[in-house]
């Protein structure tokens, strides 16, 4: 593609009804699972996708545990909310969210324009944790886009123990749990009636 179009690309790109309605308006919250699972492939797929999405200063934070195996499941329960045990288990994959402490560390091959950066953030404890944190948590919202653009339905969950989570998957300290995502191909079946969301007029301001 020339520079030209490429350049038109970008400007004129706009993503079709279908694509909306898979991402967003069609898109449910999925508690119920079918007995079908989502191959490593995919999961690799998925993050190639989710990894092009822009952090601030190409900071990359997110750092992401794929939890499939029973095994893994059972590691997992202890720290979940009673509501969240089943439909849990029942997901072909549960997705930890969590974010590197010291992102830092790689900033001079993300961010080579700054030859600086890794210095900037690594002298800056408040600056390092709430960029790691921001960005970790906008990177898992791309996760669940990612998911979707790719044929598979989401439940996100924050109904767990952070302090447990870490410690059992995390022990060294360093990756820090946010939330977590069950991926797989949903049960319609199981879904509620969509719940409402707030107009406009009611939550946004144009200055």
């Amino acid at each position: 593609m020339s520079q030209t179009a490429l350049q038109e690309y970008e400007t004129d790109f706009r993503a079709g009804d279908e694509a909306l309605e898979a991402l967003f308006v069609g898109a449910r919250t999925h508690t119920t699972w079918l007995p079908r699972p989502v191959d490593e492939s995919v999961l690799r797929e998925l993050y190639d996708l989710m990894k092009w999405a822009p952090t601030s200063m190409n900071s990359s934070p997110a750092r992401l545990v794929f939890v499939s195996s029973t095994e893994g499941k059972e590691r997992l329960v202890p720290a979940l909310s009673p509501g969240n045990v089943d439909k849990t288990r029942s997901a072909p994959v549960t997705v930890i969210v969590a974010h590197d402490t010291a992102f830092q560390e790689y900033m001079p091959r993300l961010f080579p324009p700054n030859p600086n950066a890794r210095e900037l953030f690594a002298g800056n404890d408040a600056l390092r944790e709430a960029t790691a944190f921001r960005n970790g948590t906008l990177q898992g919202g791309y996760l669940i886009l990612a998911a979707r653009a790719l044929g598979l339905d989401c439940g996100p969950m924050s109904g767990f123990d952070n302090a447990k989570v870490d410690a059992e998957f995390f022990p060294d300290g360093r990756w820090k749990s946010n939330f977590l995502v069950n991926l797989g191909y949903g049960d319609r079946e199981g879904l509620f009636p969509r719940n409402p969301r707030l107009d406009f007029e009611e939550v946004c301001r144009i200055v």
